[in-house]
């Protein structure tokens, strides 16, 4: 069985175009494998078809049936979990998978496909010991997933980047659109329970998508989505436009998609997002000094990868922090973090874990307030 797939890349949005593509397929009648991560807390959650985690007997059989190819190999847990992956989706036949880069592109493992589509949401700093300290070398790893004849969309065009797309698309014959590009945003209103965001295809009549990922930096992502829905159908899929946008309406519901401006109380307000870098964080901060009325408290922990120094510059110093290690061996040290906080103005006490951070964070805000919790995936997960 050739396992038909759409591949997507990139430094932020990728995680959430994944589940609204996969959303979209499963509401048209597509059986849909989707490979994303981390996880938040459980593994499974990396490997789901139609919503559905992977059955925790088909990891326990997979890894019991080549633990002793794997040892041999010697690969890494990502690859053997990207394995486990492709393997579970031959088996149950989906009709097409969504599948999300680890890191960087061109040599990440799940590079091996030749999907029908590729997709690039943007170019940003991160994991730049890794991926390169400039744009430009980052823009070359993520291009490496382009393939030959495979149409690309990149989500959000640059000046710094684009030509390395358009060459690298060039050397491929494959064909490439900048979704922004493509599609204009109209307007984004924001509520308690959808993003409402009207758009428009060039000069064709606009229309208007209620997503329930709530971010606002979800509308950038939108022009990726529309984007590739328009190529996929002009591969020849069946996507009916009122299925694709009632998708829309419950992707959190389809695919079991958390952690995105996820609101998990309203007096106080509670947010938790898994924003982790300059240019991520950077929106969760503008719709947070936008939207909040009363204090911000930041419950924020990191990795020790992350450029301290772009990041704590974006952050408001009337605030109130609670500064904390995620529970993993490269979590960065909350006095750490605490002292180099202090260093842009931003001043709070340090905790021994995430849960005693947020308990004082919830212990401290009145109704009005808001409390944020983020700068990693993992301070999420320990509280999600």
């Amino acid at each position: 069985m050739v396992l038909r797939s759409i591949h997507i890349a990139g430094t932020n949005g990728k995680g959430s175009t994944s589940h609204m593509l996969a959303a979209m397929l499963q509401q048209n009648g597509y059986k849909t494998g989707l490979y994303t991560s981390p996880h938040l807390k459980d593994f499974r959650e990396r490997i789901r078809i139609n919503g559905e985690m992977i059955p925790e007997t088909r990891v326990v059989d997979f890894v019991e049936k080549y633990q002793p190819a794997i040892a041999l190999i010697g690969c890494s847990f990502f690859e053997w979990t990207v394995g486990l992956a492709f393997d579970y989706f031959r088996q149950e036949e989906v009709d097409i998978a969504i599948i999300e880069t680890g890191l960087g592109g061109r040599l990440d493992s799940t590079n091996l496909i030749t999907p029908l589509l590729s997709v690039i949401t943007n170019v940003s700093y991160d994991h730049t010991d890794l991926l390169g300290d400039s744009l430009k070398k980052i823009a070359i790893e993520k291009a490496g997933i382009i393939k030959p004849f495979v149409p690309v969309v990149i989500g959000e065009s640059n000046p710094e980047t684009a030509d390395i797309f358009r060459q690298t698309a060039e050397e491929n014959n494959a064909s490439i659109t900048f979704a922004d590009e493509q599609w204009q945003l109209i307007s984004l209103k924001v509520n308690e329970s959808f993003n409402e965001i009207e758009l428009c295809h060039r000069d064709d009549p606009s229309i208007t998508v209620q997503l329930d990922l709530l971010g606002q930096y979800q509308e950038l992502n939108m022009l990726t989505i529309m984007e590739a829905k328009r190529q996929l159908l002009l591969l020849g899929l069946r996507l009916d436009e009122t299925k694709c946008l009632e998708a829309l309406q419950k992707v959190r519901l389809l695919t079991g998609l958390r952690g995105r401006w996820d609101i998990l109380s309203t007096m106080p307000k509670i947010i938790a997002d898994v924003a982790h870098n300059e240019a991520g964080l950077s929106c969760s901060i503008r719709q947070l000094m936008k939207d909040s009325p009363g204090q911000l408290h930041f419950v924020l922990g990191f990795v020790q990868d992350k450029d301290l120094q772009s990041i704590l510059r974006l952050f408001p110093e009337n605030a109130t922090y609670y500064f904390c290690r995620p529970d993993i061996p490269r979590g960065l040290n909350a006095e750490t973090l605490q002292m180099s906080a202090a260093e842009h103005g931003l001043f709070g006490k340090s905790y021994d874990s995430v849960s005693l951070a947020y308990e004082a964070a919830k212990k401290n805000a009145i109704a009005p307030d808001t409390i944020y919790v983020g700068g990693s995936t993992f301070v999420v997960a320990e509280i999600i």
